[in-house]
């Protein structure tokens, strides 16, 4: 179990993630390579589901695209990720809110979390 630890922590990348938790509305800062050119793209939307544990957790997040719903796969501990920002906090009762597919409108809204 020390080997599995030690291994992550070797291939840690130093970038700070926040607490956040399926309905927060996150805003992530990836790089892209074109070429041989990199930017840096930001891809906001709100998190549908957190899978896994350790090194390969991951994270999807759905964004509106126009009319057109746009999900991406990434993982928590990437290279390729600048930064992480949490920019609303979302009230939901379940931990993979699939069903926000399926909702278009003021129906897709999600409440934002009191402190």
């Amino acid at each position: 179990m020390d080997l599995i630890k030690i291994a992550e922590e070797a291939f840690a990348t130093g970038v700070e993630i926040p607490e956040f938790n399926s309905g927060d509305t996150v805003s992530v800062s990836y790089k892209i390579k074109e070429g041989n050119k990199e930017r840096i793209q930001i891809f906001r939307g709100v998190v549908i589901q957190i899978k896994g544990s350790g090194a390969t957790k991951t994270f999807t997040i759905r964004k509106m695209s126009g009319n057109i719903g746009v999900e991406r796969i990434i993982p928590l501990f990437s290279p390729l990720i600048e930064k992480i920002e949490v920019n609303k906090r979302g009230r939901v009762r379940r931990a993979r809110i699939f069903y926000l597919r399926g909702l278009t409108g003021k129906k897709a809204r999600i409440k934002e979390r009191r402190f």
